[in-house]
């Protein structure tokens, strides 16, 4: 599970360049010379899997922690960062990720696994007939938390040509915007664990930090043709990744993401690496020996 859980960071990070980009290009003139290409290949593609991973964390996260009123004060937290970045990009993610987390996904991790999978396909086959990305949200989270209860996430070559089809017959066909952006997100997504290009870790790591920075570039640098589009989020993510690098590095949790922990614990957790694991981290220090009881069980 540890390998898969790095591949997973990688994964974020690859979403989070994703959102990146199209994050830009909305908040530019929108150059004609990039608008089929961002419309039909990119926009709508990588927030699917940023969800999708997202109910994930939050299945790892209650398998630590059954508690859910902690997971609450946690999602909390998070909405409290979203109403802050709100107010200067309205639309943005985090506030809908709390609200559809605290009422979608804490009462799903209630019930039986065999159910948890049917409700996520069935919420999300409901989004995308009526075409409502909200409630697309709330499926992904909801599928997110069934796969890692059947430990279901693997690079598939089947999986992948399926959905790659599926994602070019739904924008040729241009029946629904919608299902074409969640099979190109699959295809991505499926396409990307097959590859394994763990260069995006970092990244994926200091997801939240590395998201709401990215805003504030953004709108600083407003680009107005296709080549500033490009060169500022390359730009900007070379230089997210290499801070990402140097600060993990050093330490555990990225910056904010030490703040959000801090917050829903309500202490200071400490950010140094250690040889135990964190009894309050969803994940095991990856690559470091647990410590283990005297029954010989890691703890």
């Amino acid at each position: 599970m540890a390998t898969r859980i790095r591949e997973l960071d990688a994964l974020r990070g690859f979403a989070i360049c994703g959102i990146m980009l199209v994050n830009t290009w909305q908040h530019s003139p929108r150059p004609p010379e990039l608008d089929w290409a961002m419309s039909n290949i990119v926009q709508g593609r990588f927030y699917p899997i940023f969800s999708f991973l997202f109910g994930m964390s939050f299945a790892l996260f209650v398998r630590a922690h059954p508690n859910r009123l902690i997971m609450l004060r946690r999602l909390a937290v998070l909405a409290l960062f979203g109403a802050a970045h709100w107010v200067f990009n309205p639309g943005e993610v985090l506030v809908p990720y709390a609200i559809f987390g605290a009422i979608a996904l804490v009462p799903a991790s209630y019930l039986p696994r065999l159910a948890q999978l049917p409700l996520g396909i069935a919420v999300t086959l409901v989004s995308l007939v009526t075409g409502d990305p909200w409630t697309l949200i709330a499926g992904l989270f909801l599928l997110g938390l069934a796969v890692v209860e059947f430990d279901a996430v693997r690079p598939n070559v089947v999986f992948f040509l399926v959905c790659a089809a599926l994602a070019a017959l739904f924008a040729w066909a241009d029946v629904s915007y919608l299902a074409a952006c969640v099979f190109g997100a699959a295809a991505y997504a499926s396409a990307f664990l097959l590859l394994r290009p763990r260069v995006f870790e970092p990244l994926g790591k200091i997801a939240l930090t590395a998201y709401l920075s990215s805003t504030a570039v953004i709108l600083l640098a407003r680009p107005q043709t296709a080549a500033g589009i490009i060169i500022v989020t390359v730009a900007t993510l070379a230089v997210q990744w290499v801070f990402a690098y140097w600060w993990l590095a050093r330490f555990r949790y990225g910056p904010l993401e030490w703040i959000w922990r801090c917050l829903t614990w309500w202490e200071l957790v400490p950010n140094g690496h250690t040889q135990a694991r964190d009894p309050r981290s969803a994940l095991p220090d990856l690559d470091r020996p647990r410590p283990q009881d005297q029954s010989g069980v890691c703890t």
